[in-house]
């Protein structure tokens, strides 16, 4: 799918999973459907609006009137903005709330947020009377895109990221693109790392729309809806054939493994946000693949420009703070990315690239190879 979209009715994409098959529906003002959309699904139920402080002041309110006007009760459940909710404190607040508001099992949560509310919301959810349905509202164009869809929740230990967690497969995604008109051009480049990373694990032809297209998708016109769209098929496939990530399902990480280290060495903070790290990561595996043979420098070059492009971080040294925390030590970033939870037996697991849309999972790679290539890129840069 790399021709644009048209502007039109809602785009629905199918996450096939048997009983825990969902919608994930993609349209511009869509939110407004969210209250009949739910109460087709759980009528008369109760519904916990989980949002932070930030999205609270542009869609809370729109989202509790629709559902409301669709005849459900509601609660909301407002934490702070960013990782730092992500936390064991940030789960228990959510979860005494919910208990709180008497939400039972056949009730219902909302996560109405980035890719910190749903992942905090779902595992709230996961864990609340052993398990509580969720719908995903994702309001940032890297959860519409990510972490909305497959059922991935948790929240980070101090020793790294999304290291305590469930799979909890929400009922619905509802993505309104509207919602992203009120990001900052930040957060909204951040999000982008993530849609090249589909270009990039499977589909050459959508890398190649991207790099035509990728400015139309800022503007918020039918490109956006069509990247995004594309972005969920291509996930939606993945979870459908492994929805535990046993095999085929990791080639979503690429660029994570150096970049949730990355994440851990700057605290989690807004020094560097998570699709940041991920666009330096997607360039640091293209490099390694580079050194190990497997994709052409071209290639390299041509990930690398794209992203810059598109207003990314692409080097380590593009990092605020870059001699700060351990990110210019090798051994100590060595150590953060040991906890990252694709390790097995004490081997790490990379997602390499053979070329642009051909990714592989690789776990012979050896660790003080990796070591001394991180130590070179740490030499290239600046003091």
């Amino acid at each position: 799918m790399t021709i644009p979209l048209k502007k039109s009715d809602p785009i629905t994409v199918d996450v096939a999973l048997g009983e825990r098959s969902y919608d994930i529906v993609i349209g511009r003002g869509i939110l407004p459907s969210l209250g009949e959309r739910i109460a087709a699904l759980r009528p008369g139920a109760r519904v916990a609006v989980v949002t932070d402080a930030c999205v609270a002041t542009h869609w809370l309110q729109r989202a509790e009137a629709s559902l409301t006007g669709a005849g459900l009760t509601t609660s909301r459940i407002v934490v702070d903005e960013g990782e730092v909710s992500k936390s064991y404190a940030g789960v228990e607040f959510v979860c005494e709330e919910l208990i709180k508001a008497r939400i039972e099992r056949n009730d219902l949560v909302v996560a109405l947020g980035g890719g910190v509310v749903g992942d905090l919301a779902g595992f709230a959810a996961a864990i609340v009377r052993r398990g509580v349905d969720f719908v995903q509202v994702p309001t940032s164009l890297l959860a519409q895109v990510d972490s909305s869809v497959g059922g991935k929740t948790g929240i980070n230990s101090p020793q790294g990221k999304n290291l305590v967690g469930a799979f909890h497969q929400p009922i619905l995604v509802v993505a309104d693109t509207a919602v992203l008109d009120t990001l900052s051009p930040r957060q909204f480049r951040a999000g982008y790392a993530e849609v090249a990373k589909y270009g990039l694990i499977g589909d050459e032809a959508f890398f190649a729309w991207l790099e035509a297209h990728h400015a139309d998708i800022v503007k918020g016109d039918a490109a956006r809806e069509h990247a995004v769209a594309t972005s969920c098929c291509a996930k939606a496939a993945i979870v459908a054939r492994d929805e535990r990530e046993s095999g085929e399902r990791a080639l979503l990480n690429l660029g994570h493994t150096f970049g949730h280290a990355l994440e851990a060495a700057t605290g989690f903070c807004g020094r560097l946000y998570h699709g940041e790290g991920v666009s330096i990561g997607m360039v640091l595996a293209a490099e390694l693949s580079a050194q190990l043979g497997m994709i052409a420098a071209a290639d390299v070059s041509r990930i690398e420009r794209h992203l810059a492009a598109a207003g990314l971080p692409t080097r380590l040294q593009d990092i605020a703070g870059f001699r700060q925390e351990g990110l210019a030590d090798a051994d100590a970033l060595m150590t953060l990315m040991a906890q990252d939870k694709k390790v097995k037996r004490g081997r790490l697991t990379f997602i390499l690239l053979k070329a642009i849309g051909q990714a592989v999972v690789s776990t012979d790679v050896e660790p003080s190879m990796v070591r001394d290539f991180l130590a070179r890129k740490l030499a290239d840069a600046p003091a």
